[in-house]
C-alpha cells in the first residue's frame, strides 16, 4: 500500500488511544468506532510508534493494552447512559500522560475528554464519531453543547465528514475533517456480486430499514437484513420489521467481522435510505470496497462518501426515487467502485492524516 513505508519527519511518538469500553478492539460484531481505533492502533504500531490502547479486556492488539474494567461494558450489561467506567478510562490515560508516558492523547469518547484536557500540558485530540447537534429543544439547557462551547477555543477536534462539521451546533475554530478508513485487504473485491440487495446497520428506524423493505417488496426483490438489535430496539423489530420477514426478505442477524466481506461482495447493491444526518456510515465504504454499489438517501455524509453515478446513487428521500435507482444499479462498474474506494477510504490514508496531525500538535507544544 502506498505511504505504508514512507519516510517520516521527526521521532516516533508515544500515543494513547482511548477507546469506548462497550466492545472489544476490534469488535466481534457491531462496532464502527472500535474498528477505527483498532486500525489506528495497529497501523501506527507498524509504523514504529509506541501505542498504548485503553480499551476493554479481551481486545486483540499489537499495542500495549490497558483495561480499567474486567469486562466489556456490553457484557456487563452496563447502560449506555452510564459514563463512570469510560471516565475512569480517560482518567487513567491522562494520569499517565501527566507522568510523562505520552506525547499525545487521542480520545474517541465524545465530550468526556473535555473534563481532562486542561489538566495536562500533553496535547490531546478528540475524534467526534457522533453528531454534535442539539439534543434539547432549548439550546441553553443542552449541557453537552454548552460544554463544547466553553471549551471550543482549546479543543483540537476531528470530524469524520464535512457534513458532520457543518451541522455541528458549536463553532470549533481548531476543527478539521479526517474521513474514516477501512482495511482494503480484509474487504476483498467481488467482481460479480449477486441478484439480491442488502441492508446492514443497527436495527433502527433512522437507519432506513423500513424504506429498504418497502422498496424491495414493491419490486418483489430479495433483501438480506443484517445488524445488531439492541435491547431497546427489540420491540421495534418484533412489531415493525419481523412481520415482513419471509422467503424474499430475510434477517441474518448480527454478523461477525469475518462474515462481512462475503455479505457485502455477494450483493447486487447496498440499500442505505437513512432518515438521519449520518456523520459517516462505515458500512457504505465497506460495501464499496467489495465492489458493491450503494444507493443512499441524500442525508448527512452520503454525498461525500458515494460518487453519484460512479459508485452508486445518492437520491432524494423518496421511495419512488429509491425504486428507480434500484433499476439502474446494474449500470455501475463494480471495478470502478473498488478503485474509487481505494483512492479515498483506505486505512493508510486515514492514518497518514492522523499521523500528520499528531506531529503538528506536538511541534506546537514545544
Amino acid at each position: 500500500m502506498k505511504n505504508l513505508r514512507k519516510k517520516r519527519i521527526g521521532k516516533n511518538l508515544r500515543i494513547a488511544q482511548v477507546a469506548p469500553l462497550w466492545f472489544t478492539i476490534p469488535p466481534k460484531g457491531y462496532g464502527g468506532i472500535e474498528r477505527i481505533v483498532s486500525m489506528l492502533a495497529e497501523e501506527l504500531t507498524l509504523r514504529g510508534h509506541e501505542i498504548t490502547l485503553f480499551a476493554a479486556p479481551g481486545s486483540r492488539t499489537s499495542a500495549k493494552l490497558v483495561s480499567v474494567f474486567d469486562r466489556s461494558l456490553s457484557e456487563a450489561n452496563i447502560s449506555w447512559s452510564n459514563p463512570i467506567w469510560n471516565l475512569r478510562n480517560l482518567s487513567a490515560a491522562f494520569e499517565m500522560a501527566n507522568n510523562g508516558a505520552f506525547d499525545i492523547v487521542h480520545s474517541h469518547l465524545d465530550l468526556w475528554a473535555l473534563f481532562f484536557q486542561n489538566l495536562t500540558k500533553v496535547p490531546s485530540i478528540h475524534t467526534m464519531h457522533n453528531p454534535l447537534y442539539r439534543t434539547n429543544a432549548d439550546a441553553t439547557k443542552d449541557d453537552r453543547l454548552r460544554l463544547f462551547t466553553e471549551e471550543s477555543s482549546r479543543t483540537d477536534i476531528v470530524f469524520i465528514s464535512e457534513s458532520a462539521r457543518k451541522l455541528a451546533m458549536v463553532d470549533l475554530p481548531k476543527s478539521r475533517v479526517i474521513y474514516n478508513g477501512i482495511d482494503l485487504e480484509h474487504f476483498h473485491f467481488n467482481k460479480k456480486g449477486g441478484e439480491h440487495f442488502i441492508w446492514i446497520a443497527r436495527m433502527n428506524k433512522h437507519k432506513g430499514v423500513e424504506n429498504a423493505i418497502a422498496a424491495c417488496e414493491r419490486l418483489n426483490a430479495e433483501l438480506l437484513l443484517a445488524g445488531r438489535i439492541d435491547p431497546t430496539q427489540q420491540e421495534y423489530f418484533e412489531k415493525i420489521i419481523k412481520p415482513h420477514i419471509n422467503e424474499k426478505i430475510q434477517y441474518v442477524g448480527e454478523l461477525k467481522d469475518n462474515e462481512l466481506p462475503d455479505f457485502y461482495g455477494s450483493a447486487r447493491a447496498l440499500l442505505y435510505p437513512i432518515e438521519w444526518e449520518e456523520p459517516f456510515g462505515l458500512v457504505v465504504a465497506e460495501a464499496m470496497a467489495c465492489g458493491t454499489p450503494v444507493i443512499a438517501y441524500k442525508r448527512g455524509s452520503m454525498e461525500e462518501l458515494i460518487k453519484d453515478g460512479k459508485s452508486g446513487f445518492v437520491i432524494e428521500s423518496d421511495i419512488e426515487k429509491l425504486i428507480e435507482a434500484m433499476g439502474w444499479i446494474d449500470q455501475i462498474d463494480r471495478g470502478a467502485v473498488r478503485k474509487y474506494t481505494e483512492d479515498n477510504f483506505s486505512k493508510e490514508r486515514m492514518v497518514d492524516e492522523y499521523e500528520k496531525l499528531y506531529y503538528e500538535l506536538c511541534l506546537k507544544q514545544r
